[in-house]
């Protein structure tokens, strides 16, 4: 039986491949309750901090709605309007916050802030996304692959682009918590980190393959999804050597021509979204008969509620 009720989630890294499942399973029935207009309530009286240095659509709307589906009351926190990291700290926030809220969400750009957030927090603290990780979106590609493949064993999957970012680190570690096969197409220069590359395949064991290529024409063939992102991440637009970068991508644009090198009928196309079109994928992809990114988008909403629902529904 899996028990995550007080649990926070931070980076799938902390999850067994059970409990990640599960989440994914409990998101299934969870929309399956709201398509039918069944609403439990699971989450009556309970209030939720949403704290967010980066601005978000999916994320923002999808813990905001999932609260309100559940009977909770979301307090949207903006940088502007709290003193973490200015004239509080961010232990001394998430102490008064604790006494305040049942749970808090963090999005924003580095990792240790909501590790230590979770640290003195005495609730559960959730990762909405940071530099280097997003584990909240991938448990909505999981349920989109769910959906599309009915089960995760023997699937393929590449993520064409910047391999260094949150993304593509967050999918690297949930593929090889699920037995998926994951490959990285980009430039050397853009691949993960050495560190983070052997944890991924220290826990894909036997089960699971994690490679890396620059040719995207070899690492598309015989996948069953592809996924792209931006090329380049929110607050890295001014920085020096994006134009550089963004050309050194060109080659990775997800194309027709690419999903059809899969080889594979039942190939999907994913995005995490927002996208420019044009730039990392084709409009004929993100419109054509292999995207899912607005089910992938839908699926935030399932899954947040999940992991709401999970540690600290009753």
């Amino acid at each position: 039986m899996v028990n995550l009720n007080g649990r926070d989630l931070l980076t799938l890294i902390d999850y067994s491949p059970a409990e990640i499942k599960h989440l994914v399973d409990l998101s299934y029935e969870l929309k399956k309750e709201k398509i039918q207009g069944r609403f439990p309530k699971r989450l009556n009286n309970k209030n939720i901090a949403l704290i967010f240095e980066k601005p978000s659509t999916r994320t923002r709307c999808a813990f905001t709605v999932a609260c309100y589906d559940e009977g909770a009351h979301p307090e949207y926190l903006g940088k502007g309007d709290i003193q973490m990291g200015k004239k509080e700290s961010i232990a001394d926030t998430a102490r008064v916050l604790s006494r305040y809220f049942d749970g808090i969400e963090f999005r924003g750009f580095e990792h240790r802030t909501v590790e230590e957030l979770a640290k003195f927090s005495t609730v559960p603290v959730w990762n909405g996304l940071t530099d280097q990780f997003h584990p909240t979106q991938i448990l909505a590609d999981l349920l989109t692959i769910k959906e599309n493949f009915g089960d995760f064993g023997g699937l393929k999957m590449v993520y064409m682009g910047d391999g260094r970012n949150n993304m593509a680190n967050s999918l690297m570690i949930g593929s090889a918590k699920m037995g998926i096969d994951f490959g990285v197409a980009a430039p050397k220069s853009l691949w993960p980190e050495e560190q983070l590359i052997g944890k991924a395949k220290d826990i894909a064991g036997n089960n699971s393959r994690v490679d890396f290529s620059e040719d995207p024409y070899e690492a598309v063939k015989g996948v069953d999804v592809v996924y792209t992102d931006v090329w380049v991440s929110m607050g890295e637009e001014d920085k020096p050597g994006m134009s550089d970068r963004i050309k050194s991508l060109e080659p990775y644009q997800i194309t027709t021509q690419i999903m059809e090198a899969s080889q594979k009928d039942g190939a999907i196309f994913l995005h995490c979204l927002p996208a420019v079109h044009g730039r990392e994928v084709t409009e004929e992809v993100f419109e054509g008969k292999w995207s899912k990114v607005f089910d992938q988008a839908e699926n935030r909403l399932h899954t947040i509620k999940a992991v709401m629902v999970a540690s600290i529904g009753v």
